[in-house]
């Protein structure tokens, strides 16, 4: 499984890296737009694990970049706001599987990441 964390925070970002890699996931970590644009565009991933909130960049742009050059990605967002808390960010985001908190445990977090990775169909979560 090819996973993509795109996160500002590389301290948290390493956390859930090293737990995605002790299941067994090839994961990339990028810190901001720029970098996650350049992974999607050298490599596929199964699922994005991206940052509601960059501190450089658009989280949005980069779903939506995904969902082009990658459409059977699925990303699941993370955010410490309460933006999107009404469920709004699925109609949104067309590849949007899961929205939870940054604060989620880094375990519950890899298990997301294992099933959406593992049950991956051939149209993303949010698609009709």
């Amino acid at each position: 499984m090819q996973v993509l964390i795109v996160e500002s925070n590389p301290d948290l970002g390493g956390l859930w890296q090293r737990h995605l890699q002790r299941m067994g996931a090839e994961v990339e970590l990028a810190l901001d737009q720029s970098a996650a644009i350049h992974a999607l565009r050298m490599r596929e991933f199964d699922v994005l694990v991206l940052d509601l909130v960059l501190e450089d960049g658009a989280a949005l742009a980069i779903a939506d970049f995904a969902s082009y050059r990658h459409p059977d990605a699925r990303v699941i967002f993370v955010t410490n706001t309460s933006f999107f808390s009404d469920g709004s960010i699925f109609n949104v985001s067309s590849n949007a599987c899961a929205f939870v908190q940054s604060g989620t445990p880094p375990e519950d977090l890899a298990a997301m990441v294992e099933h959406y990775g593992v049950t991956r169909s051939p149209r993303p979560c949010g698609s009709p």
